[in-house]
């Protein structure tokens, strides 16, 4: 494994508007931090990232949501969501906020830049831990997710490759992808998630297959709550062969939401950083050029563990179990159980798509709570920028250790 071509996806405009994107705010710099950190980016080609071009987001996304999304240059913290933000999937879960036809372009980039990679043969392996945003839909965002990097960067990978095995890992179900691949016969989307009443998407049965010429070209294997290392590596195994062995891709894509992890937030799987990189490792044993890419992930610690984990997979490398000191050291450990007045509140997930309703003081202060754990992201977002600016730059812009991509 560690003969392959690996390439890592980075540019510094790239971690700051994933920092910004509201349900992760400064995760993508705690990822890259950590990754940094253990020394594993000595073991890879980092390659620059190109922001997505408005004729290449349109390779998925429609003309109508995009130029929707070029409105949004400055947004006030009074700001009302219109009719129109909401036909656009705008509110809620994917509120409106600054910068945010940019943001999006530069997201999707990474991806993208990932896919040109493989196509190019600069690399086996590439992979971009800011993309993986699996829910939005060809005319608006949803759950999250608002640019569909997946979609964008599998259409760059069918310019070469005839066949596409995407695999979807995150706890919620892939919809947007499967929708966008639904008739398709040259992409086969196989999702393992959590199905249950009530949770997010709500799609994803086992008999969602695929519809006409694309029937018997989806599959889905939803689990039940708290399902562990065992149920899932089980069913990836003999799933993953049968499919991978009948289809016989040409590339690989592989969405690893790190949601399924035990104590997300957003979740309520009971995965370990073991379950997710066992199934890893089977996909790159095929030995077929693999797009891996990030998705949620709601406790940034977890997320940032499981990433470099499967980087250090990738490049062969194992890791010390104690998290070397860095600018994000401080929050892995025993630390954020300290913030948190109430260890049982994280057993039960939260609904992705909610509205806070202050009717009683308990709600009052489960709001004030969120306000303060956010604000303790923010603040020490804001304390650390400039010196994980210093030592990014410090360590990324010697020539000799990033490659800027030319098309």
């Amino acid at each position: 494994m560690n003969k392959r071509k690996v390439a890592y996806i980075w540019e510094q405009d790239l971690i700051q508007f994933s920092d910004r994107l509201p349900a992760v705010l400064g995760r993508a710099s705690m990822v890259h931090s950590l990754i940094t950190a253990y020394g594993l980016l000595n073991h890879i080609k980092v390659i620059r990232s190109q922001s997505a071009s408005y004729s290449e987001l349109k390779l998925f996304h429609s003309e109508l949501y995009l130029d929707h999304l070029k409105s949004f240059t400055h947004i006030e913290d009074d700001y009302v969501i219109t009719a129109k933000d909401e036909k656009f999937g705008l509110g809620y879960d994917c509120p409106p906020y600054s910068d945010m036809y940019n943001s999006i372009s530069s997201i999707a980039g990474g991806s993208l830049t990932a896919a040109k990679c493989l196509v190019m043969n600069m690399a086996d392996i590439a992979i971009n831990w800011c993309g993986g945003w699996h829910h939005a839909h060809k005319n608006g965002a949803e759950g999250f997710c608002y640019v569909n990097d997946i979609v964008i960067a599998i259409e760059k990978l069918r310019t070469k490759f005839s066949k596409i095995l995407y695999i979807d890992l995150d706890v919620h179900h892939g919809n947007g992808v499967q929708d966008a691949y639904n008739l398709s016969k040259s992409v086969f989307t196989l999702s393992f998630h959590k199905y249950e009443p009530g949770f997010y998407p709500g799609s994803g049965k086992i008999e969602d297959i695929g519809r006409l010429n694309g029937k018997g070209y989806a599959c889905n294997i939803p689990f039940h709550a708290l399902y562990s290392d065992d149920t899932f590596v089980n069913a990836f195994d003999s799933v993953f062969t049968m499919v991978y062995s009948s289809f016989l891709p040409d590339a690989i894509v592989v969405q690893c939401g790190a949601d399924a992890l035990a104590r997300d937030s957003h979740g309520g799987a009971g995965l370990t950083l073991d379950g997710y990189c066992l199934c890893i490792k089977e996909v790159l044993n095929v030995m077929k050029p693999t797009l891996l890419l990030g998705g949620g992930g709601y406790n940034h610690a977890n997320a940032a563990r499981l990433w470099t984990s499967i980087t250090a997979l990738v490049v062969d490398q194992k890791l010390d179990d104690n998290i070397p000191e860095h600018s994000f050291w401080t929050q892995y450990g025993t630390l954020y159980r300290y913030l948190n007045h109430n260890e049982e509140d994280f057993k039960e997930p939260i609904k992705k798509r909610r509205k806070i309703e202050l009717h009683d003081d308990n709600s009052h202060e489960a709001k004030r709570d969120s306000i303060l754990k956010e604000q303790l992201v923010l603040r020490n977002v804001q304390n650390e920028k400039a010196s994980l600016i210093m030592n990014f730059d410090n360590k990324l812009t010697n020539p000799n250790d990033v490659y800027d991509f030319i098309d």
